[in-house]
């Protein structure tokens, strides 16, 4: 598959976040026997997966999907940064009924659908009570956690904006996965049959994400925009235990807890995520921060809904120093 890039398409291209797409990707993680994602991260979602493990409508949104591709319907097309799980839902309850039929036919067509299954896939209110179930999956499985994956995706952001902006299309492509390449004028995913095309001044959605690893996905067909769904950089903090090392010189300067938020500041991070993979409560990362952002250790800047925090050169050369 190849997107030819013209001249404007790098000033329309944009980044956005897929609450529902990051659903569907855990809960068949949670399905499969052998998923691609760490089994003891996972395990923190098995009481709220294993509510909704014998709900027919579980069964009914897997079936909608192969090993290369998915129904449209139920996974629209996110706008932009500051996408919510609600505008998700409320995009799969007004999808016209007629096209999700057709999907729905794709996906069913040569298969043996269970009775329970086949009711909800063909009942005039398929829409709702699809939505309805992810509504309830959300709330039981990945509410809880989004804000962490979501700074995750907005940490990513940062970063590949700003490649974007310094070095162009290689520099940010780098790093999207071994299969997608930027090469005579254009963007190649190998290994990923379809046509060739042209992003026609539209420009390349670009969607991180913490569960599609380790490859990547690819929408090319109406009502999506062309848009490529990528790892997020920094998605692997979230699936380790231990925090990194902290000098010991370090901590016995600026206190363990602050130490250790210095360290992590090696790429933005919210407070919220800095809270996760160290352990410790929001509150108190909060009031450190403040602290080393008046001793011009860190900096600031706000992105999307969350804010991001990063050292400052004093704040390397303190690292350095203590190294």
């Amino acid at each position: 598959m190849r997107f030819e890039v013209g001249a404007e398409d790098l000033l329309r291209t944009r980044f956005a976040v897929s609450p529902i797409f990051e659903l569907h990707n855990l809960l068949r993680a949670l399905s499969i026997p052998a998923p691609r994602l760490p089994s003891s991260w996972l395990a923190r979602f098995r009481s709220g997966f294993d509510r909704l493990r014998h709900d027919p409508c579980l069964a009914a949104v897997q079936m909608l999907k192969n090993a290369r591709q998915g129904a449209n319907f139920y996974t629209p097309p996110p706008r932009g940064m500051t996408q919510t799980i609600e505008q998700d839902l409320a995009a799969v309850r007004s999808w016209p009924l007629a096209a999700a039929r057709e999907e729905i036919d794709f996906y069913l067509a040569g298969r043996h659908v269970p009775a329970a299954v086949a009711a909800i896939l063909h009942a005039d209110d398929v829409l709702d009570r699809l939505a309805g179930f992810l509504e309830l999956a959300w709330s039981e499985v990945l509410a809880g956690e989004w804000p962490q994956l979501r700074a995750v995706c907005e940490r990513d952001v940062v970063h590949r904006a700003a490649e974007l902006g310094r070095a162009g299309w290689a520099a940010a492509l780098a790093g999207l996965g071994p299969q997608v390449r930027w090469r005579d004028g254009g963007i190649e995913r190998a290994a990923h049959g379809g046509p060739v095309g042209a992003l026609g001044g539209a420009g390349l959605l670009l969607v991180p994400s913490v569960l599609v690893r380790p490859g990547t996905a690819v929408f090319a067909d109406d009502p999506w925009p062309k848009a490529i769904i990528y790892p997020a950089r920094g998605a692997g903090a979230l699936f380790e235990s231990a925090a990194e090392p902290v000098p010991s010189a370090l901590a016995a300067l600026l206190g363990r807890s602050r130490a250790q938020l210095l360290t992590a500041l090696a790429e933005p991070a919210s407070t919220t995520h800095l809270a996760a993979v160290l352990e410790l409560a929001t509150g108190a990362v909060g009031d450190h921060l403040a602290v080393l952002l008046r001793a011009g250790l860190v900096t600031r800047a706000r992105s999307g809904r969350s804010v991001l925090y990063s050292r400052t050169p004093l704040g390397d050369a303190v690292i350095e120093a203590s190294a």
